[in-house]
Formats: C-alpha cells, sequence, structure tokens
C-alpha cells in the first residue's frame, strides 16, 4: 500500500524532472508543449465565453453591447484580484510538491480555499453596493447606464462562484495537471452557450425541415448574459473543488489530515499575492481610465473598443496559458533547487510563447474584419474595431514575452519588480499617449498608444528574464537564513507543536462523582 503523502506511481515527465532525473532538450520540449497546450486551451475557452457573451448581446444592438463593454475594465479587475488572491497559495503548492512535501502542499490548499473564499464574501459585497453608481462613474450615456448596473451586479453577486473557480483551478494546474481544469473550461463555454441563449433572447419557434421547434426564453437581455456566465461559472466551479479535494492524486484531502493555518504560509501568501493584487487594482484603474479616454467618443467607438478587446484577447490568451504552465514548472523546478534548470525552463518558455503570439498575431491581423463582423452586424463598428485590431497585431510578440516571463517570475514568488515593470508602463506610457493621441486620431490612435506600450513592457521583461537576479534572489531566500527558509522552519515547529498538543489527552470533566 503507497503510504499517504506520495505522489502517484506513474511519474509525469515534470515529476522526473524534480525527482533529480536529467532530461533530454526534446523530453524537456515535450514537456513544456504537454504541459502548455492544455493551459492555452482553457484560457482561450474563457476568452471564447467573452466573445460568446459579446455576440450574443450584440445581436441586441450597439447600446446593449456597449454597456457591457462599459463595465468590462471593473469586471476585469475583479478576476485579477481572484485571480491574485489564488496565486498566493499555488506557487507555494508548485514549490511544495516540487520538494516532495505532499502533505504540506494539501495543507496549504485547505488554507487557500478557506481565506480566498472569505476574501471573495467581501468583495463581491462591496461590488454589490458599487453596482449602481459605476456606469456613472465610467462616463456611461444614460440610455446605457442601467444595463450596466445590472451586469455587474450580477457579476459581483456570482464572485465567490468565480473565486472558487480560479483557486481551484490554480491548486489543481500547480500539481502538474492541466488537461482536467482545460477540459472543463471548455465545458463551461458549452454551458455559458446554452444558459445564454435561455437568458438572453425571449422565447421563439425555430422552422426544421421536420417541423417548427419552440426554444424558451427569458428576454433578459443584457443581464441574462451576466446570469448565463455566472451559472456557468458555478457549475463549474463546484465540479473543480470535488476534483481537487476528493479525486487529485496529489492535493485530494487524507481523512487523517486536517488543515492547520501556518504563520509561515500566510506570509508567503501575502508577500506573493499583495504585488500582484496592487498590480491588478492598478491597472485596472489604468484600464477603466483608459475606457474614460475611449467613452467620449461616442457609442460606436466604445462598443468598436469593447469588440476589439475581446477579439485581441483570443490573440493573447495562448500566452496566458503558456504563463500558467510556467508557473507550474518554474515552481516545482525551484522548489527542488533546480535553479539553473529553472532558468533555461523559463527562456524556453518565453521563446515558445513569442513564437506563438507571433503566428496569433499574423491571424489577427488577416482575420479582424471576419473577426469584428461576427460580433457585430453594424458596419461603422466592423470598419473600426478591424482598424484598430490591425494596429494591436504587430504587438503581439513582445507582449508574449511580458506575458509568459511574468509566469515564469510568478513561480519563484518574484512579484514585486514585474508588478512595478505592468504598472509604470500602462500609466506612465499608455494612458499619456492615448490621451494625446485620442484628439486627433480617436480610437485607433488610443490603440496604437496601447501597441506602443506593450511594446516597451515587453523590453523590461526580457531584460530582467536574460539576467538571473529573479532565480538569484529565490535561492538566498531558499538558503539558510533566507525567508523561505525561515518559514519552512517555522512550518516544522508549528506541525510538531500540533503533533505534540494532540497527543496530550483531554483533562478528565469536572465534578464527576467518583
Amino acid at each position: 500500500m503507497t503510504a499517504p503523502g506520495t505522489p502517484p506511481a506513474k511519474e509525469t515527465l515534470l515529476a522526473r524532472l524534480t525527482r533529480g532525473e536529467q532530461l533530454s532538450f526534446g523530453q524537456q520540449l515535450k514537456m513544456l508543449l504537454f504541459l502548455s497546450v492544455p493551459a492555452v486551451l482553457a484560457q482561450i475557452s474563457s476568452t471564447v465565453m467573452q466573445y460568446i457573451d459579446a455576440a450574443m448581446v450584440g445581436q441586441l444592438g450597439a447600446g446593449d453591447s456597449a454597456s457591457i463593454g462599459l463595465v468590462a475594465s471593473s469586471t476585469w479587475l475583479f478576476y485579477g484580484l481572484a485571480m491574485a488572491a489564488g496565486v498566493g497559495f499555488s506557487v507555494q503548492t508548485a514549490q511544495k510538491i516540487g520538494a516532495g512535501s505532499f502533505g504540506e502542499a494539501r495543507n496549504i490548499v485547505g488554507q487557500g480555499l478557506r481565506l480566498t473564499f472569505v476574501f471573495s464574501i467581501v468583495t463581491g459585497a462591496l461590488g454589490a453596493v458599487l453596482s449602481p453608481f459605476l456606469p456613472e462613474i465610467l462616463g456611461g450615456n444614460p440610455e446605457i447606464n442601467l444595463n450596466a448596473a445590472w451586469y455587474f451586479l450580477i457579476f459581483a453577486l456570482f464572485f465567490p462562484a468565480v473565486q472558487l473557480n480560479v483557486a481551484a483551478t490554480g491548486m489543481i494546474q500547480s500539481s502538474g495537471n492541466m488537461a482536467f481544469p482545460s477540459f472543463l473550461h471548455i465545458v463551461m463555454c458549452v454551458l455559458d452557450v446554452v444558459f445564454n441563449a435561455v437568458l438572453i433572447f425571449p422565447g421563439r419557434d425555430l422552422e426544421l425541415p421536420w417541423g417548427p421547434l419552440h426554444l424558451p426564453g427569458a428576454g433578459l437581455g443584457v443581464a441574462g448574459a451576466a446570469l448565463g456566465t455566472g451559472l456557468a461559472e458555478l457549475v463549474i466551479a463546484g465540479i473543480l473543488l470535488f476534483y481537487l479535494l476528493r479525486k487529485s492524486p496529489v492535493l485530494k484531502k487524507h481523512p487523517e489530515e486536517r488543515t492547520r493555518f501556518r504563520s509561515g504560509n500566510l506570509r508567503s501568501a501575502v508577500r506573493i499575492a499583495v504585488p500582484v493584487a496592487l498590480e491588478q487594482m492598478l491597472m485596472s484603474g489604468a484600464y477603466i481610465s483608459f475606457t474614460v479616454i475611449v467613452a467620449p467618443l461616442g457609442t460606436v467607438a466604445l462598443a468598436a473598443n469593447s469588440f476589439a478587446i475581446t477579439a485581441e484577447s483570443l490573440c493573447y490568451m495562448p500566452g496566458y496559458g503558456i504563463a500558467v504552465a510556467a508557473t507550474a514548472i518554474i515552481g516545482q523546478v525551484a522548489g527542488a533547487g533546480l535553479f539553473d534548470t529553472a532558468r533555461r525552463l523559463g527562456r524556453m518558455c518565453v521563446a515558445m510563447g513569442m513564437l506563438v503570439m507571433a503566428v496569433m498575431g499574423a491571424l489577427l491581423y488577416i482575420l479582424a474584419p471576419v473577426i469584428i463582423g461576427v460580433m457585430s452586424p453594424d458596419p461603422e463598428i466592423r470598419e473600426l474595431g478591424t482598424r484598430v485590431l490591425r494596429i494591436e497585431a504587430f504587438a503581439e510578440p513582445m507582449f508574449a514575452v511580458a506575458i509568459v516571463a511574468n509566469g515564469v517570475f510568478r513561480g519563484v514568488g518574484d512579484t514585486l519588480i514585474p508588478s512595478i515593470f505592468s504598472f509604470g508602463s500602462i500609466w506612465l506610457v499608455r494612458l499619456p499617449l492615448a490621451a494625446l493621441l485620442s484628439g486627433g486620431f480617436g480610437l485607433p490612435g488610443v490603440w496604437f498608444a496601447m501597441a506602443f506600450e506593450l511594446c516597451v513592457r515587453g523590453v523590461l521583461f526580457l531584460r530582467r528574464l536574460l539576467g538571473d537576479r529573479w532565480i538569484r534572489k529565490f535561492r538566498e531566500q531558499a538558503s539558510p537564513g533566507g525567508k523561505i527558509a525561515e518559514e519552512a522552519a517555522e512550518e516544522v515547529a508549528e506541525k510538531a507543536s500540533d503533533s505534540v498538543s494532540e497527543s496530550i489527552p483531554d483533562p478528565p470533566p469536572e465534578n464527576v462523582p467518583s
């Protein structure tokens, strides 16, 4: 019988690598592809879900599309906060698995799920309170503000499901299992289509060769799109949690184990997550400011901007998928103490991301009219959306550097400097340049500013990646006297204290007759 806490008998290439086995270049490349492809599919599926919402609501008219576009940057902020809360624990989980400390990895999962869920309830409640005022704050037109407020309110109410989905996905991926979460995210897209079809549109009849078919519908419009997405998130979050806690070969809860809140784990989570959360807040604030710059350009520009952002995300989501895989890979490899290997694999991940997103950028340039056309039948929106997408296509390879390198750095808990890079480039380059160019060049000028800033950000990340400070810092923290080593020692002490306290019998009840 396998002892509790041991890894599965069939080892993956990543497990063999962290155990100290030498892998050839071809095996390392195979490992990166095997872990990246499912993660890419998961990221694309999440974007397809936004694409589905935009395309379905786009059939209702430009005003309804603009109402979703108005609050899109705010929903991204919440998604970013959910990701930041989860990454503080999923990175530690990957590092513990790489070091062979499977029991501690499971304990971190238990802590992370509880704390991120509490965080999501508080954050969702704040979002719900803010929802009636948000569209006006963002400078929306009165005719779209009501729908925008309803969309954001429903999103905020479902935010706990979003958080559990994000946290459980990150923890399962940290164990090297990219396939199962990816499959479920594809299922989530299918559920989103079904729920949206019923909730957005009123009931209607379809004429089929064998007779009419009645399709039920609630006719909720924009609110139906938010509700459909929220229900899809809720269903998939439940399945992911069941798998994580009951079925995952490495991370499922053992009956004899109890979740213990370790001060070292909590400090590590804060150290990793806070810079990411601040980055997401400040960058989302920048995206909101970006929306404020676009809003005065008119409803057509606002709708074209929203559709173009959704369409462009299909291009860069593969980069985020590779970044997710890179975080798990680098986290496990660095946790195993293979620092030179971690540096080499990090560079391989970034090179792969650049190649993939260069191809995607070329496809984006060619297919821009078709992509925008699917989301909106309005000829003005289609023409303007196509123009700005073709500007952005040229920035995709350098955007890949920033995305994937960020995932590499997160694997070793290096989040502060990358967050400063992202925040600084968007606030000091993109926004001033967009404000300057919007007056004379309209939406194309705003998107040129975005493309230029992405190239600047890519250069900053590439320079850090090609140096060794990011991995040297982790090596120093993991060495005797470093933060990671001190926190690991505290874990051992706290674990020993727990064992002693559990071994002491409970005192006899008082005032019991002899």
